[in-house]
């Protein structure tokens, strides 16, 4: 984690989401610029968060950790999204973990300025959409992304982690990526190699490339790790 010392890019992240007329005025002078690297962590379940963020560039991916080490994926999420906001207002410790996909850049809040400004209207009122609509979000992502086939969640998953300038995903992780989508590694084994015999994608060099982006977006019908992610809510 960087901190960046630029009040104007502030103030013009402020601007392009509409967060200026939300946050009262004292507190953005508290605001703090953080950059964070692909795979650095913004929050790690279990411990206990000293700020809440607005993620405003870039891509994070929300996942817990059972107690046997299991990993299962939540959700992506994108601008304008919010982290650990909930957290800090109880006083609790982290529920999942939340690591940059991308880079990515969030603008920070100190914990201990909530209390002084929970009772603005415009602020309560704008923290309890966004925890509503998150806890709606999260429950229909844990409610029903299991229940959709393998090819669904594979194909969701790496649309998710590349993009049209990176389209390549490292194969020593599949493992982990078989716990993120909730499935065994033979099974996504099966999967990989049904998308190659596709020519959706291709083994090339310790890595997963793809080649027909709208094939697999064809094959998710929606991205389900990303459905409901807009500008406005997380």
């Amino acid at each position: 984690m960087k901190q960046i010392f630029d009040s104007e890019r502030i103030n013009q992240y402020l601007k392009e989401y509409a967060l200026e007329n939300v946050l009262p005025k004292p507190l953005q002078q508290h605001l703090s610029l953080y950059q964070f690297e692909p795979e650095e962590a913004l929050c790690q379940q279990g411990e206990v968060p000293e700020y809440f963020f607005f993620l405003v560039r870039g891509k994070v991916k929300v996942y817990t950790t059972s107690a046997e080490g299991r990993t299962l994926l939540i959700n992506f999420t994108s601008p304008l999204g919010v982290i650990g906001e909930i957290e800090c207002l109880r006083g609790l410790e982290n529920l999942n973990t939340v690591s940059a996909v991308t880079p990515v850049e969030a603008i920070g809040i100190h914990k201990r300025l909530l209390s002084q400004y929970e009772e603005e209207v415009s602020f309560l009122q704008f923290m309890l959409h966004l925890v509503t609509q998150k806890f709606y979000n999260k429950s229909v992502s844990l409610s029903f992304n299991l229940l959709y086939p393998v090819e669904v969640r594979l194909a969701s998953y790496l649309l998710s982690v590349t993009s049209l300038e990176d389209a390549a995903v490292s194969t020593a992780n599949l493992k982990d990526m078989a716990n993120l989508i909730g499935t065994s590694y033979r099974h996504l084994n099966r999967v990989v190699q049904n998308f190659c015999k596709e020519d959706l994608i291709e083994r090339s060099r310790g890595t997963l490339v793809l080649k027909d982006r709208r094939g697999l977006e064809t094959v998710a019908v929606r991205n389900i790790y990303e459905n409901g992610n807009r500008r406005d809510q997380s």
